[in-house]
């Protein structure tokens, strides 16, 4: 099976190669694909050196399935040119998230929607993806009235340039700027554009995600998306008011039989998720669950990804694996 990675050069591009590799994807050729300016650069995959080409070469190669990582608008310019020649994309940008021809997969809650027809799948936000993989066993048990969350997520989501400059500050030499503000010893309640309700853009895709993917427009959702010096994953606080009562011993019983998520929840003996263990690994991770005292049928929980891997990476080689599994590529 042939394989592109679109902006392969870029820092969720590298880690699709490499979750590519470390799952064993039934790949007999890999397409590095990237903008001019890198075209002709050598890209290691499976000890293997591959040269980099541009978007009309891995059209003609023909791959078949090519996994997008480039930002929204080469994602709205080529893939519908990938789309033409016969070739499925998953795109891993914002641009085709909330067009109503397009599915929006997280592959352990709505894979099973996807056929043939499929050319353009979206991968959604990294924030809403780990958020989502916890809701949807809890929504198909006790049904989700309202979800508030708060995030707290790592610079590796703005990528390279945004790590740079926390560990410029770090070490105190200047560098280029990607946040209006120091990112080191700070915080920002700021990711993406500022929107005229007063949202930023991160919010209103955690918002507007969630009910498609979840195939339930009745959720309600509000959002507080925050950027922190932190690199390794995304953590959430979420709030949870629930239609039914529930028992927290059945909440961590379902949670704990979900596939992709491992509890983390002994407060006594200091474990819950954090960036630094989630770091690396493919599993959304969940703790500090606990009932909300202050209104019925409300729950709160803690969820930490990595942010390059579940929150990027990870699930969009997961779709690619179910459309080979399930012939449908």
């Amino acid at each position: 099976m042939k394989v592109a990675v679109v902006g392969a050069t870029g820092l969720v591009g590298s880690e699709i190669l490499k979750v590519l590799a470390e799952r064993n994807f039934p790949v007999s050729e890999i397409i590095p694909v990237a903008s001019e300016r890198s075209i002709g650069k050598k890209i290691a995959f499976k000890g293997k050196d591959y040269t980099v080409v541009g978007y009309e070469t891995a059209i003609a190669m023909k791959p078949n399935v090519a996994i997008f990582s480039a930002g929204g608008s080469s994602s709205l310019e080529m893939a519908p040119k990938f789309a033409e020649a016969g070739i499925t994309v998953v795109d891993n940008s914002s641009a085709w998230r909330m067009d109503p021809t397009k599915k929006l997969v997280v592959p352990e809650i709505n894979a099973n929607t996807l056929t043939p027809a499929d050319k353009i799948i979206a991968n959604p936000n990294c924030s809403t993806i780990q958020m989502v993989v916890v809701l949807n066993p809890l929504h198909k048990k006790y049904k989700i009235k309202r979800v508030v969350v708060s995030t707290y997520q790592s610079v590796t989501g703005t990528g390279k340039a945004a790590v740079d400059q926390l560990f410029d500050e770090r070490a105190g030499k200047e560098g280029s700027k990607v946040y209006p503000h120091k990112i080191d010893l700070n915080v920002l309640p700021h990711i993406d554009v500022f929107l005229e309700n007063g949202y930023t853009k991160e919010e209103m895709k955690m918002i507007l995600e969630t009910k498609k993917i979840m195939m339930d427009e009745s959720i309600q959702v509000t959002a507080t998306t925050v950027r922190i010096p932190t690199i390794g994953g995304h953590s959430e606080a979420v709030n949870i008011e629930f239609e039914n009562d529930f028992d927290l011993a059945e909440v961590r019983a379902i949670l704990e039989k979900e596939e992709g998520i491992i509890v983390q929840d002994d407060p006594k003996n200091f474990l819950y998720p954090m960036p630094i263990t989630a770091h690396g690994k493919d599993e959304v991770f969940v703790g500090r669950i606990r009932r909300d005292e202050s209104q019925k049928n409300t729950l709160n929980v803690w969820i930490v990804a990595d942010n390059l891997r579940k929150g990027a990476a990870t699930n969009a080689v997961q779709i690619a694996e179910y459309l080979a599994a399930n012939n449908l590529i």
